[in-house]
């Protein structure tokens, strides 16, 4: 989940201003397993989303903190905004990384190509906290490469001071005439072909090139309505309402509404896409066994819930969801009854071919 990058300059700016020094409190926390520091002086490298980590601010935890002092493992954190750059940058070679957290599908073709490392889950103590039904998922059906970090689908945003009462749940109102230059959509292709192919009635899937051929037509049709792809940038253009309606992932919704009580969440009917997120070790991996001890460290039920009511996604960890304190409990957008689950997609890892031709489509439907 993305924070507004504004708010945290401001946020140092007033300390500089101050002469102040911001000093993290650790907490006394009620841990499970015992964590030693036999591994004390180990640099773990961890490549994870931006803001996808509970990091000490408006005091919360500090995973990594809490961390490297129970440990005294140091850890090197990075960040990457998509599952493509992180995999260019695991196969350039340039950064060693112990710890990786891609989706489903990127994991799905990094074990294609034999990049991931097997994940000795005997070692890890707490694994038991994952619930079964994200167990044995497609992407890694033996459990060997991957361990669950959050779930979440996308749907759609919108302002209600902005948009008519009667606005459809659907993805139609992406492209609907009354709310052009209002309109936003992700600048990556993946989602942005999910938001076509769904309205569609499309495989996401789909090798059939001619689907995904339709699918970039009506991207470029509702180019007339569009106001920009965004990310990141997606935070100001809602919480201001310089935008009025963007897809965008169940979780960062609701960080979005703190700011503004006017945004409101939809699943469209026509269905959507789920998404998990895991722990995985590349095969380049130097710290391996301080690796298994982060995983384990992020399983702990006090971190696990932590890092959900940061990041704002659901967890696959029972001792959050089964957590009356935690701000999320029982949440109807992150955690549905099973009469509101929408129908759903993954993404799967599809054909070479295939994505060299949805990327060419992409660069056509943004340079149209």
């Amino acid at each position: 989940m993305k924070k507004i990058l504004s708010l945290l300059l401001s946020i140092c700016l007033c300390f500089w201003l101050c002469g102040c020094e911001y000093a993290y409190k650790y907490f006394d926390l009620d841990l499970k397993a015992n964590y030693s520091q036999e591994l004390k002086g180990t640099t773990l490298t961890v490549y994870n989303w931006g803001e996808y980590i509970s990091d000490g601010s408006d005091q919360t935890i500090d995973v990594n903190a809490e961390f490297e002092r129970l440990t005294g493992i140091k850890v090197n954190y990075l960040t990457f905004e998509s599952n493509e750059t992180m995999y260019s940058q695991i196969k350039s070679g340039g950064v060693t990384y112990d710890i990786i957290i891609p989706s489903d599908y990127m994991i799905e073709r990094l074990i294609k190509e034999n990049e991931l490392r097997e994940i000795d889950t005997k070692k890890l103590s707490n694994y038991n906290l994952i619930d079964q039904k994200y167990k044995n998922i497609f992407f890694d059906p033996q459990n060997k490469y991957s361990v669950p970090f959050s779930v979440g689908m996308v749907g759609i945003i919108y302002n209600a001071a902005q948009v008519s009462q009667d606005i459809p749940n659907s993805w139609s109102v992406l492209w609907d005439e009354k709310y052009k230059d209002k309109t936003l959509n992700f600048n990556n292709p993946r989602d942005a072909f999910m938001t076509a192919q769904m309205y569609l009635g499309l495989d996401l899937n789909s090798t059939n090139k001619n689907d995904w051929d339709k699918a970039a037509n009506l991207l470029k049709k509702g180019k007339d309505n569009l106001q920009s792809y965004v990310m990141d940038e997606v935070y100001g253009k809602m919480e201001t309402g310089e935008a009025a309606i963007a897809p965008y992932y169940a979780g960062d919704y609701l960080t979005m509404y703190d700011t503004n009580q006017d945004l409101r969440f939809f699943y469209p009917q026509e269905g959507t896409n789920i998404f998990i997120d895991s722990v995985c070790i590349p095969k380049s991996c130097k710290n391996y066994e301080a690796a298994l001890m982060y995983i384990n460290f992020l399983l702990e039920p006090e971190i696990a819930t932590a890092n959900a009511e940061y990041i704002g996604y659901a967890s696959p960890n029972k001792a959050v969801v089964n957590n009356p304190d935690y701000c999320y409990y029982e949440n109807e957008i992150l955690y549905p009854n099973q009469k509101d689950i929408p129908k759903v997609q993954y993404y799967h890892d599809i054909p070479d071919d295939v994505r060299m031709y949805y990327e060419m489509l992409w660069c056509d439907v943004k340079l149209h």
